[in-house]
């Protein structure tokens, strides 16, 4: 078990009284990781603390303005590459079998491309392959901390720490792709009743393409969709 990832996974999580009771043995493992620079665990501290310290009421409701409430920063990778287009049932389901033949089965009711769930798999499997997997994102999570430095918000440490840990620069021209694409004001409910507008999305498998194999799947997240119109 990667202690590292399962730890990142837990501080990416929905905060839970079980889960602040757990911070300081969290903030241990993470502050102990050489694979992350001092000035990244540093940089860690502040968001650290306030888990283990802030009233667990105002800690979830920071997580969910953040990123329940916004698509720009959604947990959900997949998000960032497909939106709500066919292709990504297809990514969904091929994610879902490289869990089972990983024997992980996730005790959530995520989607399984939600970050989370996702790094709790990779603490389960060899670091090489895990970072090969993490690297596959490293643009998105370049947007994410990019977007929440915007916000000034710590959770922004975590996704720095993500790059590290992915050991892979992303790619400038296409975070800049990413983070073109419109920000919605969580606090906006009309704009947000539009962005959130009910549409079909598809989990099944696309009959008109192949099934990937899961490696080949991850690696799609090097084509982020194109940035969305904005609403009228």
């Amino acid at each position: 078990m990667d202690r590292c990832l399962k730890a990142v996974s837990l501080i990416l999580s929905y905060p839970t009284p079980e889960l602040q009771a757990a911070m300081p043995e969290i903030a241990a493992v993470v502050s102990s990781d050489t694979r992350l620079t001092g000035v990244a665990r540093r940089e860690l501290r502040p968001l650290l603390d306030a888990m283990a310290q802030d009233d667990i009421y105002d800690l979830q409701e920071r997580y969910v303005l953040l990123f329940d409430r916004s698509r720009s920063l959604s947990l959900n990778l997949f998000e960032h590459v497909h939106g709500e287009s066919r292709d990504r049932g297809g990514a969904m389901v091929s994610l879902i079998e490289t869990y089972e033949e990983g024997g992980f089965m996730p005790a959530t009711s995520e989607l399984p491309d939600h970050l989370p769930v996702l790094l709790e798999f990779l603490a389960t499997r060899p670091f090489s392959e895990a970072q090969d997997i993490l690297a596959d994102a490293a643009h998105i999570f370049e947007a994410l901390r990019t977007r929440l430095v915007r916000r000034d918000s710590p959770y922004a440490a975590v996704f720095a720490a993500l790059g590290q840990l992915s050991g892979q620069s992303a790619d400038r021209a296409t975070v800049d792709e990413l983070l073109a694409s419109e920000e919605i004001d969580p606090n906006d409910l009309a704009a947000l009743d539009r962005v959130w507008e009910e549409s079909e999305v598809r989990f099944g498998p696309d009959p008109d393409a192949g099934c990937p194999q899961a490696r080949d799947l991850l690696a799609r997240m090097d084509e982020p969709r194109a940035p969305a119109q904005a609403a009228e």
